[in-house]
């Protein structure tokens, strides 16, 4: 796992918030997030596992919102989301963002997430992002 850089992969190209390939979720504390990691498949991809304080969603993204409706409202669902985002972790609610590029990565992933109380989970998949239940 590693501390979570904001990058310019991680951003559309207007620059809004859209990390393609990645499960985004939050949990109420840090120590489920912790133990979800601890708990995800072994199987190695090239992209790490990355931990989100609140500290990191409030600093980092949420000033990703500006280019998400700029200059004309996005069609998309990409503010409401970094909003939603912002919304928790003001709660202090942190976030695990979890490389994983197809839907079998996706449920292994999705099955050690809800084993613990999460806040919400997301799957950006290209021009989707989907809710995870």
């Amino acid at each position: 796992m590693q501390s979570f850089e904001l990058t310019s992969h991680m951003l559309t190209m207007g620059g809004a918030f859209y990390p393609t390939g990645y499960v985004f979720a939050m949990f109420p504390s840090l120590e489920d997030a912790q133990q979800v990691v601890k708990r995800l498949p072994t199987e190695k991809h090239d992209k790490p596992t990355m931990l989100l304080p609140a500290e990191a969603v409030l600093g980092q993204l949420v000033h990703t919102l500006g280019a998400a409706d700029t200059p004309l409202p996005s069609v998309g669902t990409e503010g409401a989301t970094v909003r939603q985002y912002a919304e928790l972790a003001s709660k202090g609610h942190c976030a695990l963002m979890v490389h994983a590029p197809n839907a079998k990565d996706t449920e292994a992933v999705m099955e050690v997430v809800r084993s613990v109380p999460f806040s919400c989970a997301r799957k950006y998949r290209t021009l989707v992002i989907e809710d995870l239940t």
